[in-house]
């Protein structure tokens, strides 16, 4: 695979960690700007939501700008916007510095998705969205515990400085190494939102919201959820998150492999299985270090492979226009799961989260079997070209 594509790949984790990291140094902001650490966490709401509405807002603005340069002007927008939050005194400015850099983020992640299908045949293009998301995963990875780790040592203004400077560094070679790409024809914010007349693209959207809100809203949590049922504390919880994320890295390449040979569907309806076999498991699994260790892998690699699958449909239907729109549900579902979690905590109590994302992760199973049970024209169409595509491979003299 081209080392573009992975070049892509670093821009989104070096916005995706502005969007992580915050939950590693909540701490320190709570205590320097005075502020609760309820107040603190709305941090993270806030950039999801200014994501989830600048997607496809941003998208349309730009949509004659030249490719490569929509690219660099994302990262260095987030770069900006993590510059406010490192120079920030007082709690509005620094949430002015989040909602700066998630308009960045959300410039750059829909760009960069389809500049990457753009390098490679149709066959392999699932494994192409799986190498861009593969940088969000890994700011999942890092990004928590960097906060975590660098946040006593930098304050949270150094910490937010450090992530301006790799988005700097990663927009200088972009500029030299990707090519200009021309803007596909321009089109409006209307005709932007006129795929989500297609019922499909409904279901696939609240598939995507759905699906990150059952999952964020257990994993904001994970912490005091591990201490509630297995007693773990301190480094031990730091270790099982980097388990998770690594279950999440694996999980992301598998997604997009999977897709690329048993087509979307198919492979959601499997993963969807999984996800649900996993999360209401947890309380039960999660009881000793080695039982949290191998359920947040398996976990986090069956979650974290849903987004290759989720993309590629979306392609398949009504192409690049609607990857912004899933970027908003994504985000959307981001900041729902603090708000819901949050409630579920209250009412019910820590342990009633895996119950919810499993509910939640069943009703995305539904929604996917509605889609092979409907059996819309369009996605005949679809089976049917891609059975083409196999058929054309196969007789080629290459093969």
């Amino acid at each position: 695979m081209s080392a573009r594509i992975y070049l892509l790949g670093a821009g989104a984790f070096a916005v995706g960690t502005s969007a992580y990291v915050v939950s590693g140094v909540l701490p320190d902001v709570s205590s320097e700007l005075h502020v609760s650490l309820t107040a603190a966490g709305q941090l993270a709401t806030a950039f999801s939501l200014a994501y989830a509405v600048g997607a496809p807002i941003l998208a349309t603005l730009t949509g004659r700008w030249e490719r490569r340069t929509l690219l660099i002007a994302a990262l260095v927008l987030a770069a900006v916007g993590n510059l406010i939050a490192a120079l920030a005194t007082n709690y509005p400015v620094l949430m002015v510095g989040r909602v700066v850099a998630a308009f960045g983020a959300a410039a750059y992640t829909p760009a960069a998705t389809l500049f990457a299908t753009g390098l490679l045949p149709p066959e392999e293009r699932g494994r192409a969205v799986a190498v861009v998301f593969g940088g969000l995963t890994f700011a999942l990875v890092l990004g928590v515990p960097a906060g975590s780790f660098l946040g006593p040592t930098l304050g949270y203004k150094g910490v937010f400085a450090l992530i301006a400077a790799v988005a700097v560094l990663v927009a200088l070679v972009e500029r030299t190494a990707l090519p200009k790409v021309l803007a596909p024809p321009v089109v409006s914010l209307r005709e932007r939102f006129a795929g989500l007349a297609d019922r499909r693209v409904q279901i696939v959207l609240a598939m995507s919201v759905l699906g990150v809100l059952g999952a964020f809203s257990v994993y904001i949590y994970i912490v005091p959820l591990l201490k509630e049922t297995a007693g773990l504390t301190g480094n031990v919880t730091g270790v099982l998150l980097l388990v998770y994320g690594v279950g999440a890295v694996v999980g992301n390449l598998l997604g997009g492999r999977a897709t690329d040979r048993f087509g979307s569907i198919r492979t959601l309806i499997v993963l969807l299985i999984g996800i649900i076999l996993a999360v209401s498991t947890l309380d039960l699994t999660a009881r000793s270090v080695p039982g949290a260790a191998i359920a947040l892998f398996v976990w986090g690699m069956f979650t974290w492979a849903f987004n290759p699958p989720i993309q590629n449909l979306l392609l398949e239907l009504g192409g690049g226009l609607l990857i912004a729109l899933n970027a908003s549900a994504i985000y959307l579902g981001a900041g729902l799961s603090a708000v819901v979690g949050g409630l579920v905590i209250q009412v019910a109590g820590l342990r009633y989260l895996p119950p919810l994302a499993a509910v939640l992760s069943l009703i995305v199973l539904v929604l996917a079997l509605t889609l092979t049970l409907r059996r819309d024209p369009g996605l005949e169409d679809i089976e049917a070209l891609e059975h083409v595509e196999e058929d054309a491979v196969a007789a080629s003299p290459s093969s």
